[in-house]
C-alpha cells in the first residue's frame, strides 16, 4: 500500500470560560464564518440562513459584536477568536485577558452562545509524520507547549487544528491519493508503527496530532479540528479544486462524523470539527482556491449540496407506503458479499450512517453492536440503507460489495428491517 503524503497542519490555542465548552452526541460539525470580505449578508440575514439549517456551531475568526448579537437566542452555539496580534498582551498581562473577556463575552453571554475562545489562527504549522502514530510536535517548541497543555487540561480546553486533506492531495496529485482524501472507498494505507489501516487522510492527520500530544504527556486533551475544507474552484494550474471533489469532501466528511466512528486511535466518538467555510471571501490573498471554499454563496444559494438544509433531511427510518404495492415479491435483504475485506466495509458503514439512518442498533448497547465486528455492522448498516431508499438494486450495490438476499439476516433482538421488494 501507499504511505502517506504529508501534508500541512496548523495548530492555534483555545480556552474555555467556565464551562461554556461542551459537546453533544450529534453536535459536532460546525461551520466557520471568515469576514474577508466586502459583500457579505448582513448577520441578521446569516443568522436566518443558519436556522434554516442543520448548522449547530459557527466559528468567527473574530468578536464582531453584530454577529454575536444577531445570533443571540438562536441557540447556536459560537466560537470567537483573538486575533494572532492580540497574544502577546493577552499572555503577558492577566489585565489584558480580563477585559478582553469583559467586552467580548460578558455583553453578549448568555443569550449568545458563547463555547469557546480561539486564540489565534495557524499559530504554528506541523508536517504529518509517516505513519500517523510517529506524530511529534517540534522538538524546540515541546517545552513551551507542555506548560501551554497543563493549563488547557486544568481548564478542560480542547487543543485546535486544522487538519487539510485538499493540500495533502496537492503535494501528492495521484488517483489513489485522491480517493483517500475525499473518504472514497479504498484499500487504505496501512500505519507501520501499530499495523493499522487508515481509509482517508482526515483520520490520519488527526491521529497523527493526537500521537504527537501522547508523545509528551497529554493524550487525554480534546482535539477540535477548528477548519477543515475543500475549494470548489481555483486557478489553471491548481491541482484539486473543483465543485466535485468539494461537494465530495465536505459531504463524506459530514458522513463520516454522523457515523460516530471516530478514528482508529480515537475511536467511538466523533472530533468536534468546523467546516470552512460558510461564504466565499472575496478579498482573501493568494491563489483563486483561496476565494472559494463557500458552502453557501452570498446571495444565499447552495454552492454545492451537502444535505445541511433541515428540509433536505431524510427520515431516519423508512416510510410506510399509504397503498400497498399489488404484487409484492418475496422479501429481501442487503448484507456484503462474502469475503469482502473490513477496509471496504467500514466506509459503507460511514457512508449509509451519515444519510439519515438511525445506526444506534450498532451502537454500543443497542441491540445489533453484538457481534462487535465491521462485518456485522455493515450488513445492518447497509441493509438499513437499502430498505430507506426505496430498495432498488443500485441501493444495494455499495461499490460492488454488497448482495441482495432472500434469507433474513435477523439474530436474536437484532432485527433487520425487510419486506416486499
Amino acid at each position: 500500500m501507499a504511505t502517506f503524503s504529508q501534508a500541512s497542519v496548523f495548530l492555534c490555542l483555545s480556552l474555555t470560560v467556565n464551562s461554556f465548552y461542551y459537546a453533544e452526541s450529534q453536535s459536532f460539525i460546525g461551520v466557520n464564518y471568515g469576514q474577508v470580505a466586502n459583500n457579505l449578508p448582513s448577520p441578521e440575514t446569516t443568522a436566518k440562513l443558519l436556522k434554516s439549517t442543520t448548522i449547530e456551531k459557527i466559528r468567527l475568526y473574530g468578536a464582531d459584536p453584530n454577529i454575536i448579537k444577531a445570533l443571540a437566542n438562536t441557540g447556536i452555539r459560537i466560537v470567537i477568536g483573538a486575533a494572532n496580534g492580540d497574544i502577546p498582551n493577552l499572555a503577558s498581562d492577566p489585565n489584558s485577558a480580563i477585559q478582553w473577556v469583559n467586552s467580548n463575552v460578558v455583553p453578549f453571554y448568555p443569550a449568545s452562545n458563547i463555547t469557546l475562545i480561539t486564540i489565534g489562527n495557524e499559530v504554528m504549522t506541523s508536517n504529518d509524520q509517516d505513519p500517523p502514530s510517529s506524530g511529534l510536535f517540534n522538538p524546540g517548541l515541546q517545552d513551551n507547549l507542555r506548560g501551554l497543555l497543563a493549563f488547557q487540561r486544568d481548564n478542560k480546553s480542547p487543543f485546535a487544528i486544522n487538519p487539510y486533506p485538499f493540500f495533502a492531495y496537492q503535494s501528492d496529485p495521484r488517483p489513489e491519493t485522491l480517493a483517500f482524501c475525499l473518504f472514497k472507498p479504498s484499500s487504505g494505507r496501512v500505519d507501520s508503527g501499530n499495523g493499522i489501516v487508515y481509509l482517508n487522510m482526515f483520520d490520519a492527520q488527526v491521529d497523527a496530532v493526537h500521537s504527537a500530544l501522547n508523545a509528551i504527556g497529554f493524550k487525554d486533551i480534546e482535539i477540535v479540528v477548528a477548519e477543515t475544507g475543500w475549494p470548489y474552484s481555483g486557478d489553471a494550474n491548481e491541482v484539486g479544486p473543483s465543485i466535485e471533489n468539494a461537494k465530495a469532501y465536505s459531504g463524506n466528511l459530514i458522513a463520516h462524523l454522523r457515523s460516530l466512528v471516530g478514528t482508529p486511535l480515537m475511536p467511538g466518538k466523533s472530533v468536534d470539527t468546523y467546516i470552512f467555510a460558510l461564504y466565499d471571501e472575496n478579498l482573501k490573498p493568494g491563489p483563486a482556491s483561496e476565494r472559494a471554499f463557500g458552502l453557501f454563496k452570498t446571495d444565499l444559494t447552495v454552492t454545492y449540496d451537502v444535505g445541511l438544509a433541515k428540509t433536505s433531511q431524510t427520515p431516519s427510518t423508512p416510510t410506510t407506503p399509504v397503498t400497498p404495492s399489488p404484487n409484492p415479491t418475496a422479501a429481501a435483504w442487503c448484507i456484503p458479499k462474502f469475503g469482502v475485506s473490513d477496509a471496504q466495509l467500514q466506509p459503507n458503514i460511514d457512508y449509509a450512517c451519515g444519510h439519515g439512518i438511525d445506526c444506534s442498533p450498532i451502537q454500543a448497547g443497542g441491540a445489533c453492536f453484538e457481534p462487535n465486528t465491521v462485518a456485522s455492522h455493515a450488513a445492518y448498516a447497509m441493509n438499513l440503507y437499502y430498505q430507506t431508499f426505496g430498495k432498488n438494486p443500485w441501493n444495494c450495490d455499495f461499490s460492488q460489495t454488497a448482495v441482495i438476499t432472500s434469507t433474513n439476516p435477523s439474530y436474536n433482538a437484532c432485527i433487520y428491517p425487510g419486506g416486499s421488494t
